[in-house]
């Protein structure tokens, strides 16, 4: 896959080190920022992932948030997270390109099988269900992995790849980023969800889901028009499943 340039329309601003590109987006939004703009850090002292998760974020690999604000209902803006994993997981495939890269429900991307980047959605409403903002937090492991995770990690680095600068990988997200946005504003979610399947990580095999108060398995055949999980259970019913985590 070839390489892309910044997309027009999109701002960049950077930091050395900050506390998390999410919190910073939350501030800018209270400030009266909509974006689009991508905020990177070289490192954070206090990042998350989903759950409120600590994301360990070392300098060399890509920590980033875009602040935006589509004039979309909050139901349908939650379907940027299947966009941002398509962009995300072109974006691996830029720089290794002999790895097997796949996207795993809800919101990871794998590299052979391994999390090699993970998308976490924060927002917050404003009138008519409409958000006032989104800001979507990316982080993808470059140069480093963290080796004691549940669900096994990698990097580009440890895939044989020459890894990218954090700066040189944001171009790509943004680039990808920009061009599935403009299917999905354009479109709708159905092509996002076409693309999305057709990068999906353990689609007709047996899976587990891990929900709040249960766990579940079955065979995974696909997510429905809001992204839901589509499981066929055990029993021989068919079960939608809007938040959990998924194991292979």
């Amino acid at each position: 896959m070839s390489t892309l340039a910044w997309p027009s329309g999109y701002e960049l601003r950077e930091w050395a080190e900050i506390d998390s590109t999410n919190e910073e987006a939350r501030r800018l939004a209270a400030a009266g920022e909509r974006g689009p703009v991508w905020l990177r850090a070289d490192r954070q002292t206090a990042g998350r992932g989903r759950r409120g998760r600590a994301w360990e974020s070392p300098t060399g690999n890509l920590a980033a948030t875009l602040l935006i604000a589509p004039s979309k209902p909050a139901s349908e803006c939650a379907q940027l997270s299947f966009v941002t994993a398509i962009a995300a997981a072109d974006t691996a495939s830029v720089f290794a390109s002999g790895a097997d890269i796949k996207v795993k429900w809800p919101n990871d991307v794998l590299a052979n099988g391994r999390k090699l980047a993970g998308i976490l959605l924060e927002s917050a409403s404003g009138a008519d269900s409409v958000l006032s903002f989104l800001a979507i937090g990316v982080g993808m492991n470059l140069a480093h992995f963290p080796p004691d995770t549940e669900f096994p990690s990698t990097s580009l680095a440890a895939l044989g790849a020459s890894a990218p600068s954090p700066s040189a990988a944001l171009v790509q997200l943004a680039a990808h980023f920009a061009k599935w946005y403009d299917v999905w504003m354009t479109s709708g979610f159905t092509p996002i969800q076409d693309a999305w399947l057709a990068r999906a990580a353990g689609l007709g095999t047996r899976i587990r889901a891990r929900l709040t108060h249960e766990e579940t398995s079955g065979v995974f055949e696909g997510i429905d028009a809001t992204g839901a999980l589509i499981l066929r259970e055990t029993q021989g019913r068919t079960r939608t499943i809007a938040a959990g985590e998924v194991f292979f």
